[in-house]
């Protein structure tokens, strides 16, 4: 018996979704896809793979998550929540194989451990790597975050442990046309922008509970307090002088550095002038 089922997002994910597919294929676990309008090849693929398939219209992350854990009729006790950019290494598909609901009854969520790549190139620096993902949890007890905006994420209650071994790999191959990425991120600027204006008037409250000690949400949470109370517009320049030297994102190489100063620096830069523009126009 199989003891869980994979949910995949997916928008024109023609060239990365077989990639997935194929990294899964052998755990004959039931894979459900929610697609946001593909207008590619991504739903001729997905039914080659004999996925279940159901269409709703992308708002956000979060959003999409919330409905396809609410749509999809599973009837395994577990769910694996995957992105289409995102593979399963060998030794995480024989975690995944050799996985019995009965050896984690007091579990109720796993973190997998994720590597990053940007233009090929994997992101071990800059604190990139290890990079702790609640992918893995409970039907019925996991849920999305919808008081996050963009920064999707995965909740639930009770016990949570970490896979150290094994990793999911992450590599968007349309980011390696530079105009793509500068393109999403600059939608996903305007998502973060209005988010952080209504935590100014505490129209959202943080979902995880705040605590560096904590599992990696947690610690995500504390440090996203923090953030949230640095000066607008010094925060992008603290944040990418602490990946590049004190994270160490100068090893990364030419290619990491790039991708350091885009995510780390000019996609901050950009959320902090567009929260000044809508503070300035409500003035």
């Amino acid at each position: 018996m199989i003891d869980f089922s994979f949910i995949i997002l997916t928008y024109n994910e023609e060239v990365h979704l077989p990639r997935l597919l194929n990294s899964i294929a052998g755990l004959n676990a039931p894979v459900y896809i929610l697609d946001s309008g593909s207008a590619d090849g991504t739903l001729a693929i997905a039914e080659k793979f004999k996925a279940e398939v159901k269409v709703n219209p992308f708002i956000n992350h979060p959003k999409q998550w919330d409905f396809a854990l609410k749509n999809f009729d599973i009837q395994t006790p577990w769910i694996i929540g995957l992105d289409a950019d995102q593979t399963v290494t060998p030794e995480l598909f024989l975690q995944l194989q050799n996985f019995r609901n009965a050896d984690y009854q007091n579990v109720n969520g796993i973190y997998f451990n994720r590597k990053n790549f940007f233009k090929g190139k994997w992101i071990k620096y800059g604190g990139f790597y290890p990079k702790y993902l609640l992918k893995m949890f409970r039907t019925e007890i996991g849920y999305s975050d919808l008081n996050e905006n963009m920064d999707h994420r995965f909740i639930v209650t009770g016990e949570t442990i970490i896979w150290k071994n094994g990793h999911i790999l992450e590599e968007n191959l349309k980011e390696n046309n530079i105009s793509f990425w500068i393109e999403k991120h600059n939608r996903y600027s305007d998502l973060i922008a209005q988010e952080e204006i209504e935590r100014l008037n505490n129209l959202r409250q943080q979902s995880n509970k705040a605590n560096f000690w904590g599992n990696p949400d947690e610690r995500n949470a504390w440090l996203k307090r923090l953030w949230w109370k640095l000066p607008l517009g010094l925060r992008p320049f603290l944040y990418f002088s602490y990946r590049l030297i004190f994270k160490l994102g100068i090893l990364d190489g030419s290619t990491g550095i790039l991708f350091h100063f885009l995510q780390g620096f000019w996609f901050r830069l950009i959320v902090d002038v567009k929260i000044k523009e809508i503070l300035k126009s409500k003035q």
